[in-house]
């Protein structure tokens, strides 16, 4: 079967995070997203593990549902995941990584918690800090079940993952020493995609997924994965850690330009630089003169052996789009979080069914038959990926133009929303 599956989100529990993101809400934004499988996130919370316990059921094949839909076609499976955050030196260097869990039970997710509540803080945040290194957490996640796995996170952001160019390491290898066989996959992260991770021979072992790190409901699935395999935690991630195209069918990405770390600068003093203009800038901002932060772009290229455009053999393919509420946001001239957007946005999915088949599935005909215009042709343009972007940097995200200067957006009135 089709599974869509987001496997980064956060809870209420997290900083920075709605109140909205709770089992139900997620359950029912999943839906309407098109994601068939999504992570509980933060199940290290003790809060939130409660949760968990109460409101969902274990289906006996590693992943659970919302009780009393256990018998119900098309509810949402969920995964037990968790990111946890290790900050420790190493090598002379503060290191600090993020990291995915994912794993099969409620009893080794118990284990995983029990330890690490004997070892640091677990209730103030739903991403715990520790002060041990992440090969140390690699052993408490494999000790509590040999099927969980460890993930290492946005992979590429500057300051908290393994590759950033603040904190991280130059390999896997590096990171994990003797333990790093056991590392099967790594995140993308929003500032990459899987061209980028391409240009690294040392990362041709290694499975690249997709996922929305999502701090609120409406954000869940701008990445994901796509399956064909059976609705079951061992099938999904075996065919994760056997890099299987027959059953890993393909990523949903960001185009990378969007996320806040692609290019280097300093975003307090308005600096945005490529790679070539950090070099040349000696990697200094010219208007304060401190460092600006060296973004993903930037990294990639220091690291990798290969040119862009380099597509290694057993490669996984990926697919780049815009979440469906900046779209409509852009072909109406309206905020991304107004009233009209979101009533726009809830009234094409459900005449679609749900976001994704909207934005990757749906026929040309079908989607003007039941999208604004300017949203239809927007989609189009998308798909084909024939839009402008101003890279993020330093924390700042990019800014996606779809229409052109010569094609300026009038705002729609009431009379003009009311006829679609």
């Amino acid at each position: 079967m089709r599974i869509i599956a987001d496997l980064h989100i956060h809870t209420k529990y997290s900083r920075a995070t709605s109140r909205d993101m709770v089992l139900p809400t997620i359950a029912l934004w999943a839906r309407m997203k098109g994601i068939n499988l999504v992570g509980t996130g933060d199940f290290t919370h003790p809060a939130h593990f409660a949760a968990i316990e109460k409101e969902l059921v274990p289906l006996g094949n590693g992943l659970l549902v919302q009780r009393g839909k256990e018998t119900e076609d098309g509810a949402v499976r969920f995964m037990l995941t968790a990111e946890i955050s290790n900050i420790y030196s190493q090598g002379g260097r503060t290191r600090k990584i993020h990291s995915l869990v994912f794993t099969p039970t409620l009893d080794a997710a118990r284990k995983i918690n029990s330890t690490l509540a004997a070892l640091g803080n677990v209730s103030s945040d739903g991403r715990p800090i520790f002060g041990f290194p992440v090969k140390d957490l690699l052993k408490i996640v494999m000790d509590a079940s040999p099927d969980s796995m460890l993930v290492p996170a946005h992979a590429w952001t500057p300051w908290f993952s393994i590759f950033g160019s603040k904190s991280g390491f130059d390999s896997i290898e590096e990171c994990f020493g003797d333990l790093a066989e056991h590392i099967h996959a790594i995140e993308t992260g929003l500032s990459s995609n899987p061209e980028m991770n391409w240009r690294l021979s040392s990362l041709d072992r290694i499975t690249l997924i997709s996922n929305s790190d999502a701090h609120s409901p409406s954000k869940l699935g701008r990445e994901a994965n796509f399956f064909d395999c059976e609705m079951d935690y061992h099938d999904i991630t075996d065919a994760i850690k056997k890099k299987d195209r027959k059953r890993f069918l393909f990523t949903v990405e960001f185009f990378p330009e969007e996320g806040k770390y692609h290019y280097d600068g300093h975003r307090e003093c308005g600096i945005l630089f490529s790679p070539e203009e950090t070099r040349k800038a000696g990697g200094v901002c010219p208007v304060c003169g401190r460092e600006v932060t060296v973004g993903v772009m930037n990294r990639v290229e220091e690291l990798a052996d290969r040119p862009e455009g380099y597509v290694p053999e057993g490669a996984i393919p990926a697919r780049h789009l815009v979440p469906l509420q900046e779209i409509i946001a852009e072909a109406l001239g309206k905020g991304v979080n107004t009233v009209g957007v979101r009533k726009e946005y809830k009234r094409i999915v459900d005449m679609g069914g749900n976001e994704f088949n909207v934005l990757l599935d749906m026929e040309e005909e079908d989607l003007r038959r039941i999208a604004h215009p300017r949203v239809a042709e927007a989609v189009i343009r998308v798909r084909r990926a024939e839009i402008d972007i101003t890279p993020g940097f330093d924390g700042e995200f990019g800014k996606i133009s779809i229409f052109g200067k010569n094609e300026e957006v009038k705002p729609a009135g009431p009379r003009q929303m009311g006829l679609f």
